[in-house]
């Protein structure tokens, strides 16, 4: 997984808790600071362990924390690849052009990287089903990207985010409906 992702979830844990909570969940990952650089890429196992371990010190499921820091993510995100988005694209039209936009960046940038593919089926003008596929089972960490792209587009309070299927398998199916 890309530094970038791990440099973000060091914010979140200290933005939501204090510095003092990621030191301790770093030592109780068995994790060094030292361990992570934002240009680097990183075994999967280190955030299995520090997600694991943020459960255990917050009594929030893995899936919880991973819907809440895919919606943290967003901003950072979209500012990051802001030069490859349409200005007048919405949540859904964001969603049904990030695996040919944003996606196939991250992948040009570093041959490692490895985000899910999404494959986007639209339905109509305010609905299409995401087809999440990764071995790494972070299907909620989408479900809360998904969330997060509806609040960076003013669209929180009229876009429902439905997983389909469980959130933490290889293939998750989320459904996304704008409200009327």
């Amino acid at each position: 997984m890309h530094g970038t992702i791990f440099t973000l979830l060091k914010r979140y844990v200290q933005t939501q808790y204090d510095h003092s909570a990621w030191v301790r969940l770093l030592e109780a990952a068995g994790l060094s600071a030292t361990d992570f650089d934002h240009k680097s890429v990183y075994p999967d196992e280190h955030m299995y362990r520090l997600i694991g371990e943020a459960a255990t010190m917050t009594g929030l499921s893995a899936d919880e924390l991973h819907e809440k820091f895919g919606e943290y993510l967003v901003p950072d995100l979209m500012y990051m690849y802001q030069k490859l988005l349409d200005p007048n694209w919405t949540t859904l039209d964001m969603l049904e052009h990030t695996e040919n936009t944003m996606h196939r960046q991250v992948r040009a940038e570093h041959a490692e990287n490895n985000p899910p593919v999404l494959s986007v089926t639209r339905l109509s003008p305010d609905e299409l089903f995401i087809d999440y596929v990764s071995g790494r089972r972070m299907g909620a960490l989408a479900v809360g990207m998904v969330r997060g792209m509806a609040s960076y587009y003013n669209e929180a309070d009229r876009i429902e985010v439905e997983p389909t299927t469980s959130e933490n398998g290889e293939h998750v199916r989320i459904r996304v409906r704008r409200l009327a």
